[in-house]
């Protein structure tokens, strides 16, 4: 897919206003969050517009009067851009951009604008231009009206919301643009098998997964390296990480591989959901999962909730969990710390950047783990010892005794799989 040879270059950042509806003093976490979003994107927010109104304008998101205080906004603080704290409508979005003369962006394409710039590996690419053009499919009719001011040099000339496939988005008709989806799609299958392939191997290596989820910038990346003794880079910035980094961790008496994954966000993208599968699965196929909290946070409740939300649509809210309540060290209100810990399954107090607590956590994920396995004793038939594949695939083999007429196998095995044993079982703890 050829792409534009340059995105056009301002001699400063971005200069933005932001719009969200709500009453202000309820939009506080709401209004920093995107401005976080905002400045990680590279932009610089200049002026904030909110409406007090239950329902956005089917039409143009604000009301007429509100529209017209937004352009004089952008005029008065020569803003290049609007960004706005929703999904918009294809024609939401080319309503406003036609009444303020400036390219304006939802919060969707804000977050995948992010993800564009963080991309690194050729498949994290292919997962953000995926998410982009299933965004932009939608938005063809009339898109290039608002677009192609993009190319000019005035005000709505910098590149925030057009990475990726960029300005051809002009040139594709719908046609061609389903048809690049779904080759990135098979490109994307190959790699879900490529990775299928690699946690077969892990499985066969017998050491249990433990997949690190959290909030973005819950320090998820500062974690494992203090548990695996590792220096992996780490930053301040939203979706630092997207690429799975799988890093070996001593736990005491067991060894287990960690993945550090994407970071999660409230109201994330289901583009991006479903286009980071292939990366998301390392969560899925987890024996275990190690949920990070920023607990000095004063939006943590809210930020534990939207992780347990994006947990329960990737279907891996019912494994075991163990919550690092992380950044003990700049916790300075004890109360809220412990109704964390009431809302958090198995939390741990900790900050990682310290080291404190961690020899708490290591116990606590260790004894997570050892209870998913179910030790029994097996009674196996010759003619039937294809079923002790089941134990060296989905939990361990811990001895054989060969008989003269069986094979009597201490196993310990996954709870899931018992079904799969049952009539073998003799003796089960």
């Amino acid at each position: 897919m050829e792409t534009t040879s340059a995105l056009p270059v301002l001699d400063r950042p971005e200069r933005a206003v932001i719009v969200a509806l709500g009453k202000e003093r309820d939009l506080g976490r709401q209004l920093a969050e995107l401005r976080e979003l905002t400045r990680a994107a590279g932009a610089q927010v200049v002026a904030t517009v909110l409406q007090d109104r239950d329902r956005p304008h089917l039409a143009t998101y604000v009301g007429k009067g509100k529209l017209e205080e937004l352009e004089a906004a952008v005029v008065a603080h020569d803003a290049d851009l609007v960004i706005v704290d929703d999904e918009l409508g294809p024609a939401q979005q080319r309503n406003i951009a036609d009444a303020v003369g400036v390219k304006v962006i939802d919060r969707a394409e804000l977050i995948l604008d992010i993800f564009a710039q963080r991309a690194r590996s050729a498949e994290g690419k292919l997962q953000v231009e995926l998410a982009q053009l299933e965004y932009t499919l939608p938005r063809l009719t009339g898109f290039g009206v608002m677009m192609s001011r993009i190319g000019g040099t005035g005000r709505g000339a910098g590149p925030l919301g057009v990475r990726g496939p960029g300005e051809t988005k002009l040139q594709l008709d719908r046609q061609h643009l389903r048809h690049r989806m779904t080759v990135l799609r098979r490109s994307l299958e190959e790699v879900r098998a490529r990775r299928a392939r690699e946690r077969a191997d892990r499985r066969r290596s017998r050491l249990p997964l433990v997949g690190i989820v959290g909030y973005t910038n819950a320090g998820k990346s500062t974690l494992l390296n203090a548990l695996a003794g590792t220096d992996i880079a780490t930053s301040s910035r939203l979706f630092e990480t997207l690429d799975p980094t799988i890093r070996k961790v001593d736990l005491g008496d067991l060894e287990v591989l960690m993945s550090d994954t994407v970071g999660f966000l409230e109201r994330l993208p289901h583009q991006l959901v479903a286009a980071f599968r292939a990366t998301l699965e390392e969560v899925v196929e987890a024996d275990a999962l190690l949920h990070v909290v920023d607990a000095s946070d004063a939006n943590a409740s809210k930020q534990l909730a939207a992780s347990r939300a994006v947990l329960e649509e990737l279907g891996a809210l019912g494994k075991p969990i163990v919550t690092a309540l992380n950044k003990l060290d700049l916790v300075t209100e004890v109360e809220a710390l412990e109704l964390l810990r009431a809302e958090a399954p198995n939390p741990i107090a900790i900050s990682a950047e310290r080291g404190t607590n961690l020899d708490q956590l290591r116990r606590a994920l260790a004894e997570e783990l050892a209870r998913r396995l179910i030790p029994l004793t097996l009674h196996v038939p010759y003619d039937r010892l294809e079923v002790l594949r089941v134990p060296h695939q989905h939990g361990r083999v811990v001895s054989t005794d060969y008989q003269q007429d069986k094979v009597v196998a201490e196993v310990e095995i996954e709870r899931e799989w018992l079904g799969r044993l049952r009539e073998f079982i003799v003796a089960e703890s």
